[in-house]
Order: structure tokens, then sequence, then C-alpha cells
């Protein structure tokens, strides 16, 4: 029995476009896969998605590391732009779903990908419970922060189906005994969801 419909954020229900737009800035135009491969391994990103850095120490340190001509308030402004949209569908399939389950997000975050994300795009509207690394100083895929957000929850592992875009993140929460689902995009989503027998 599924309680629970628990959300990634990012390449899930939101077309998030950092790898893409980092690259424009670099000068020597890196391909994505380097700049992703970079990205896993920068530690101010780390430390701000885990809630260790302000957002003004985060862009000073940033700018640094990656060389950047920008100053750290313009890109900061960049970056907070990064979270797009919507994937077109999202705040259609929310509601439907909130009738007749909790709709709960959990993300690898930070606090202006958050405010971007919960205020501009609307999805503290759409969903009944949000959880963000940086307020927990804990990150996917560690086991930690899924054992936080299910006594957040107040339910057992089995009775939550989680969505997410990183199979580490996925694996972790089978670990734990959730029904979690590896995705891309609401279409996933919804085809995930009608084999479940929830649509």
């Amino acid at each position: 029995m599924i309680d629970v419909l628990l959300f990634d954020l990012g390449g899930v229900l939101v077309d998030y476009s950092g790898v893409r737009d980092l690259a424009s800035l670099l000068p020597d135009h890196p391909s994505e896969q380097d700049v992703r491969a970079r990205w896993s391994r920068c530690q101010p990103t780390e430390a701000y998605c885990l809630g260790h850095l302000s957002r003004q120490q985060f862009g000073e340190r940033f700018v640094g590391e990656w060389n950047l001509s920008l100053s750290p308030d313009a890109f900061l402004g960049e970056f907070r732009a990064w979270p797009r949209r919507l994937f077109h569908g999202t705040p259609e399939l929310l509601t439907s779903l909130r009738s007749r389950y909790r709709v709960a997000i959990l993300s690898n975050s930070n606090e202006l990908h958050w405010e971007r994300i919960m205020d501009d795009l609307g999805v503290a509207a759409l969903c009944d419970v949000a959880i963000s690394s940086h307020h927990v100083h804990l990150a996917k895929p560690d086991s930690r922060i899924f054992l936080a957000t299910l006594d957040r929850l107040a339910v057992r592992p089995e009775t939550v189906m989680f969505f997410d875009d990183a199979i580490a993140n996925v694996e972790a929460a089978r670990t734990l005994g959730m029904q979690a689902c590896h995705v891309a995009g609401i279409d996933d989503i919804r085809a995930h969801l009608t084999a479940a027998g929830v649509l």
C-alpha cells in the first residue's frame, strides 16, 4: 500500500540547466561530460548543498575554484536561474496525485535553488512535505537523509514510492525498503505510476 510519493527535483520534476550553463561560462568551453565530472568533485558546491556555506561564501569560492570572469554576485545571479522551469505537466500531475496520496520532495539542493524552485516555480504549493539537503546537512545517497525523511513523514519505507534521476540514490532507497524508480522526467514518472496501479 503506497502512502507517500516522494520526488527528487532536478531532472525529475524540474528542467535543470546547470551543467549546460556552467560550460558556457568557462573559457575553454569543455564538454558537458567534463563539466559534470568536475562538478561532482567541487568542494564549494558540496558544502553549499549541505548548508555549510553562506551564499556569498559559496559565490566567492566557486568563482575562484572555476576561474570564472564573473564577479561572485554576478555568478550567483546566473546560478539561481539554473532551475529553469517545471517539466510540462508537473503541476497537473502533482495536483491530481495529492487528492489520493501525500506528495513529498527530497532533494540535494541549496539555498538559492530552493528559493527558485519552491517560490518562483511554485513547487511549495504542490507538495505536502519538502526536504532539502541544505536544511538537514545530509545528502543523498547517504542513508541517513532517507531515514530522516521517513521519520519526518512518520511512515514505513515500504509505503513510499520514490523517484530520482540518479541511480545511486534509487539504489540507496531500495536498500532501505522503498519502492524506488529511476526516472528522467514526467513521462517516466507516469509510466511507473501506471505500472504500480497508482494512476
